[in-house]
């Protein structure tokens, strides 16, 4: 456990003093005009006006990065006489700053190219100690040591990205260290392959920095999940429970509740209280997850709620997950891991669900009782959406409509151990349809998809893997490859 949690208890909250809890209580019940800003704007960055406080909201990697070349004219060798040096380097000096700062990355950018092996020896070295969050190397050469120092930045065992451009590489070239792990090639003019390897960097350091609050059983601790980085703040589950019928309604969550109503497409089913209980249960999210200072969340929910009347926190997981904050069912780690990761790396939120096969279709149908709205990306307006009951008849649910032909993405994490390696399954298909539950038994938001190459429905593997707009399938694979993950891709 961390030294700086209080040791005092106070009734229903462990760990934390009671002048605390009054702190970060009234902080989570904003004043009217909180209200007012949530209820204009409709956005992520305006809903309630939380953002976790916890070590990934604060991240900010860093990115150690040079040009190199050697020094004079180029000549008969490539890149050749008809390549423009100095204009290239200007170039994309001026993008990778850009770029750095639009990603909030402290670039440590090398002022002049490195010219011999010796000085990237001497640059790498540096680099070792330094310990930053990645390497950026930019090849404005073919021969001498420019691959030598592109290979040697990858054995450094930071995760490295190598940018070439047109005229400083063959297939030769890139064939060996294509293979090793830590590392992504951008073999191309295009610089919008070196930015998303600067947004790798981004979204591997933020995840190594996140802490994710876990409601579950009776024990506290603090553990990490391995190969991610991810740390585990876990809190008896009973915490949940005492703040949930603790805290009085209040008027920006009974404003909240007719808002999300008032968007809704239709109300079949789940009542207006209903409705406003799951609010409530997102209010207590917000508050646990401030006092944890956590940037994400999972509960044992039908473990620790299934036996209870209090709302399950459908409603607010789907607006976490909105508002770009993971939040994961059934305390499921590699569902959490899912979620951070797409969140970071692909600024939208996931759909965590349950696989079913569709044989006569060939398709696999994800099955869930709570999903984002925004499933186009934060600032994305929400899709159109009904707020049913949970299949279990009872509580809250936002059952948005997916765009059928949209491209999306399945990633699922499996988490490893010390022998294992964390796997990543990875797909790319088609909304087919929007499942009607009822008449159809299982959960309410039930997407049925028809993935690329996959016959065998039956024997899809994983589960609670996340469904997300867009084909990202080798942005993916990627991302698994520069952080030593072991893609799996069905």
């Amino acid at each position: 456990m961390d030294t700086n949690r209080c040791a005092a208890k106070c009734e229903g909250c462990e760990g934390l003093n009671r002048r605390e809890f009054v702190a970060a209580t009234s902080a989570s019940l904003a004043s009217a005009s909180m209200v007012g800003s949530w209820l204009a704007g409709g956005s992520a960055a305006g809903e309630g006006e939380f953002r976790p406080k916890g070590p990934a909201a604060t991240c900010i990697p860093t990115v150690k990065a040079c040009f190199v070349r050697r020094k004079g004219e180029y000549g008969m060798r490539w890149p050749g006489q008809v390549y423009d040096g100095q204009a290239a380097l200007a170039k994309y000096r001026e993008q990778i700053t850009t770029a750095a700062r639009e990603l909030k990355i402290t670039l440590d950018l090398r002022p002049e190219p490195i010219f011999t092996l010796a000085e990237a020896d001497a640059w790498i070295a540096e680099a070792t100690t330094a310990k930053p969050d990645g390497l950026l190397v930019v090849l404005l050469d073919r021969q001498e040591h420019a691959w030598p120092t592109a290979e040697k930045a990858i054995d450094a065992k930071i995760p490295t990205v190598i940018f070439s451009p047109l005229g400083t590489s063959f297939t030769t070239n890139t064939a060996g260290p294509s293979k090793s792990p830590g590392c992504f090639i951008a073999s191309t003019d295009d610089f919008a392959q070196a930015r998303y390897g600067l947004k790798m960097l981004q979204a591997g350091a933020k995840m190594r920095a996140t802490r994710c609050l876990v409601i579950k059983g009776t024990e506290a601790k603090d553990t990490e999940m391995p190969h991610v980085g991810i740390k585990l703040r876990y809190i008896p589950a009973r915490i949940f429970l005492e703040q949930y019928q603790k805290l009085p309604v209040s008027n920006e969550m009974t404003a909240m509740a007719k808002d999300l109503a008032v968007r809704a497409r239709r109300q079949i089913g789940a009542t207006d209280e209903d409705v406003l209980n799951g609010i409530k249960s997102y209010f207590v999210c917000r508050m646990l997850m401030t006092r944890e200072e956590a940037d994400a969340i999972t509960m044992d929910c039908l473990g620790a709620l299934g036996h209870t009347k209090v709302s399950l926190p459908c409603i607010a997981w789907s607006k976490m997950n909105d508002s770009g904050i993971p939040a994961a069912c059934e305390a499921d780690l590699g569902a959490v891991a899912s979620h951070v990761l797409v969140q970071y790396l692909f600024d939208r939120p996931g759909f965590q669900q349950d696989p079913v096969a569709e044989t006569a279709r060939g398709a696999l149908i994800g099955a869930h009782c709570t999903c984002a709205t925004r499933l186009g990306g934060f600032s994305a307006p929400p899709e159109v959406y009904d707020i049913v009951h949970h299949h279990g008849m009872r509580d809250a649910t936002a059952r948005p409509v997916w765009k059928v032909g949209q491209r999306i993405t399945c990633a699922c994490v499996v988490p490893g151990d010390a022998a294992t390696p964390t796997q990543v399954i990875i797909s790319a298909g088609e909304v087919l349809k929007n499942v009607a539950v009822p008449p159809a038994g299982g959960c309410v938001v039930s997407v049925m998809v028809k993935f690329d190459g996959v016959s065998d429905t039956l024997a899809y593997p994983g589960f609670h893997q996340l469904f997300f707009y867009g084909d990202f399938k080798r942005d993916l694979v990627q991302f698994c490859r520069l952080f030593k993950l072991e893609p799996l891709v069905v």
